[in-house]
């Protein structure tokens, strides 16, 4: 293959400066605003749905307050859920040596499934302290999440990080943090699309149209089964971390694999469980018979 042929076919990756605002020594990324605004617009939208008693087919067994109060939760789990994830999946050896630059998340290095982790724990927590069925806050909280799932993968793609497999697809870039120089999939771009824009429409109609909120687990479940599909799929194109490259030599496993195959059945397991909630009470909005 003639690689400076190759190269000149790919196209052009966008000159677009991942500091979106500089203010003397204060930085404004577009990865921490991905994660901003994702959190935001996801609380906007998780307080309308536990509004929407037609979703809900009577009261919620949450309340709007309760959705305010857990923002600082979620904020929290996801940061430290992400980061120890990173740390434990992805390079544990490094930071065994360094155990310091665990602290130091303005290096990068987050991790999805451990953020899902940290804010499963989060969403147990609060639940019981507030009286509810965690599996209410579950499915609330998984309808809303792709937005900044797929806001962060958009920052992924500024940043020129997680880039794809070598390729020679039209659309193929050659990115500027990639010591090769070779043209590849962005698969950043696939993430956002199937992470993040596919699922959030497949949630909102199980959320709106098949009003799945009234069985507890189901929408849990078509988020956990639809991460881990849509991830385990771009995988195929996505280039492994190199600290641990592909898995038992196999030339194709890689570690987000590994982490996400099982949600796939997990998510079917929960889908297929899923049974209507008793009737919330007028009176109070808790469930009948809990």
């Amino acid at each position: 293959m003639d690689t400076a042929l190759f190269t000149q076919a790919a196209m052009a990756f966008p000159d677009i400066d991942p500091v979106l605002i500089q203010i003397g020594p204060v930085a404004i990324r577009w990865y921490s605003l991905g994660y901003i605004v994702g959190i935001v617009a996801g609380w906007l939208l998780a307080r309308r749905m536990v509004d929407n008693e037609r979703l809900w087919g009577g009261p919620s067994p949450i309340k709007p307050v309760d959705i305010d109060d857990f923002l600082l939760w979620a904020t929290v789990g996801i940061i430290v859920g992400g980061r120890l994830g990173f740390v434990l999946f992805y390079d544990l050896g490094a930071y065994i040596e360094n155990p310091l630059a665990i602290f130091e998340v303005w290096r990068g290095g987050m991790s999805f499934h451990g953020g899902l982790i940290g804010t499963t724990v989060a969403m147990v927590l609060f639940a019981r302290s507030r009286g509810f069925d965690p599996w209410r806050l579950f499915d609330v909280i998984a309808a809303v999440a792709p937005i900044g799932i797929g806001l962060v993968r958009v920052a992924n793609f500024i940043n020129a990080e997680l880039y794809g497999r070598v390729s020679d697809v039209p659309w193929a870039m050659v990115f500027p943090t990639d010591p090769t120089q070779l043209p590849r999939h962005p698969s950043q771009l696939y993430e956002a699309f199937l992470e993040g824009l596919v699922l959030f429409i497949v949630l909102r109609i199980a959320t709106h149209r098949w009003l799945k909120l009234k069985s507890p687990r189901f929408v849990t479940g078509l988020f956990i089964g639809g991460y881990g599909l849509a991830r385990t799929l771009v995988e195929f194109f996505r280039e492994p971390d190199p600290q641990l490259g592909f898995l038992l030599g196999t030339g194709w496993l890689t570690m987000g694999m590994v982490l996400s195959i099982p949600m796939v059945l997990l998510g079917i397991a929960l889908i297929s469980t899923a049974r209507p909630a008793p009737a919330a009470s007028p009176e109070t909005g808790t469930e009948a018979g809990r």
